[in-house]
């Protein structure tokens, strides 16, 4: 099984390791750095032994890398692995934003069901299941996310079923909440942030979230 070391350091951008197995333009490898598409986080884009990667997917606890091209590479061989260190941090900082504000919305809306969500490069969101707009909610929740992120709160991120790999991340006082995605190490570094409303259908709304700059 793979060692996925972007939990030990999400910061991490360079690797050194081994491919571990090869299926056509598909790579395996003995450790990563690079985190596959999961819990609506998209994966990361970056180079294995300096080829393009085209796409990150999990297969069990494990995760399948494609490669673009003939990257005649083999099991065995030496690669070093690069990240794409600014599109992995705006995710990150994406992320955490996401994270906060469903808390919040959860204290504030009562009993609602987040029906799904997405991390992307350039923005989050949040789909509940609610039969008004979320609208009128939206200054309050930025103000108490706002707040949070100012006082740059320390995250600490960790297993809570290290066999089964699931992990929590915890602000003091605050919360603790299940979630494999790749943290930042305080709340500070989420920055300024801007929340949009859609109506996504009926019986539905949507919280967009954006990094100001």
């Amino acid at each position: 099984m793979i060692r996925k070391l972007f939990w030990d350091d999400p910061y991490a951008t360079r690797l050194d390791t081994r491919i571990a197995a090869v299926d056509g333009p598909d790579v395996r490898l003995e450790e990563t750095i690079l985190y596959a598409f999961s819990g609506g986080q998209e994966s990361d884009t970056g180079t294995i032994g300096g080829r393009r990667l085209v796409s990150a997917r999990k297969d069990g606890r494990d995760i399948v890398y494609t490669l673009a091209g003939d990257h005649g590479l083999a099991p065995g061989d030496a690669v070093t692995i690069e990240v794409d260190w600014p599109r992995r941090y705006r995710l990150m900082r994406l992320h955490f934003a996401a994270e906060l504000v469903l808390e919040l919305a959860y204290r504030r809306l009562g009993p609602v069901e987040k029906i799904g969500a997405h991390i992307a490069e350039t923005k989050s969101r949040i789909d509940f299941r609610l039969d008004r707009s979320i609208g009128p909610d939206l200054p309050a929740l930025l103000a108490e996310a706002e707040a949070l992120i100012a006082a740059d709160h320390a995250i600490l991120s960790r297993f809570s079923d290290e066999e089964n790999q699931r992990r929590t991340w915890e602000i003091d006082g605050f919360a603790r909440v299940a979630c494999g995605g790749t943290h930042l190490r305080r709340t500070g570094e989420v920055g300024a942030i801007r929340l949009r409303r859609d109506n996504i259908g009926k019986g539905k709304e949507r919280i967009e979230i954006y990094l100001a700059d």
